[in-house]
């Protein structure tokens, strides 16, 4: 889908709600091994959603700063595997020659929301970010890397979008979430899975 911002690609409704069912189990299943926590940022103020991660590496914030680690910040464990069909959708739709080693899954419930700012924390910054979204519908802010206007799309559960070459660094974040525009989450809220290559 065409979105007036070069480098964002956008694929509405690219999973099933048979697939988005499915996924959602097992991110769930997977939060018994790697439940999810509330990160501060490095000065300390916690942030408004929940995550954990899936994969060799996750990303953690906490007053040491931002990074990859192998391990579960408060249980010491090593991260859950990323599940297959999302291994697929990177194949698919990014055709990097390397699967993703980072899942991040953040969940928003009770007006959480994610402030603008880049992904900088990967070793290659040419490799694509692919981020799939579930449960409730999101206004999704992206603005260029070098500060232009910024631009809103509404994100519904199975979207799944890319920033890829000028827009990778693109900043972008989460105004707002619909609560209770869907039933697919447990609990209610939203989901959101990031793929990254993180080395």
């Amino acid at each position: 889908m065409p979105t007036g911002l070069p480098g964002f690609r956008l694929w509405p409704s690219a999973l099933s709600e048979a697939e988005q069912t499915a996924l959602v189990e097992q991110v769930f299943a997977a939060l018994e091994a790697a439940p999810l926590y509330r990160p501060v940022t490095p000065g300390g103020r916690p942030f408004s959603v929940r995550m954990t991660n899936l994969g060799p590496l996750g990303w953690v914030s906490d007053r040491n700063g931002y990074r990859y680690q192998p391990a579960h910040p408060e249980t010491g464990a090593a991260w859950p595997p990323i599940p297959a069909v999302l291994l697929d959708l990177w194949d698919q739709l990014t055709g990097w020659p390397a699967p993703p080693d980072a899942c991040l899954v953040n969940l928003y419930r009770e007006g959480a929301k994610m402030g603008l700012h880049q992904d900088r924390d990967e070793a290659d910054h040419t490799a694509p970010v692919l981020s799939v979204s579930l449960g409730d519908t999101a206004t999704f802010r992206i603005s260029p890397a070098e500060r232009g206007p910024t631009r809103t799309f509404r994100l519904t559960s199975g979207d799944v979008c890319a920033l890829t070459g000028p827009a990778r660094l693109a900043r972008h974040g989460i105004d707002r979430v619909l609560e209770g525009s869907s039933r697919l989450i447990p609990g209610g809220g939203r989901l959101n899975l990031t793929l990254r290559r993180a080395l």
